[in-house]
């Protein structure tokens, strides 16, 4: 059985010699020093900005297919991702589920707090 071009529902933009990738990369773990900011507290103080998910490199290899689909999962913490700017990259410290909701809503930027580490 094979399948035609006709049936496939392809977002615009895809095709045979284009390529997207949702992030700039999908890494594992925190290349960048300790930064001390713990807990939601820490964080507050971060302005929020948009960030273009094809600009971040995730800290996670792993999702939580349970908490990507849990309609209450930012109901307790931030409501914006925590993103690491270190040495001109963007790392996606938290919110990788948040991300990934917003890029299988098709929306290309994130709402996030972006901490800028030396």
């Amino acid at each position: 059985m094979t399948a035609r071009r006709a049936n496939l529902a392809l977002p615009p933009g895809f095709g045979p010699t284009m390529r997207r990738m949702i992030f700039k990369a999908v890494g594992d773990g925190r290349p960048y020093p300790e930064h001390g900011y713990v807990s939601t507290k820490d964080w507050v103080d971060v302005p929020p900005r948009q960030v273009r998910l094809d600009e971040l490199v995730t800290t996670k290899r792993t999702l939580d297919l349970d908490h990507l689909l849990a309609e209450d999962s930012t109901f307790y913490g931030d409501l914006f991702a925590h993103v690491v700017e270190y040495r001109g990259t963007l790392y996606l410290e938290d919110g990788l589920h948040r991300a990934v909701r917003a890029a299988l809503q098709q929306r290309p930027v994130l709402h996030a707090r972006v901490l800028t580490v030396r």
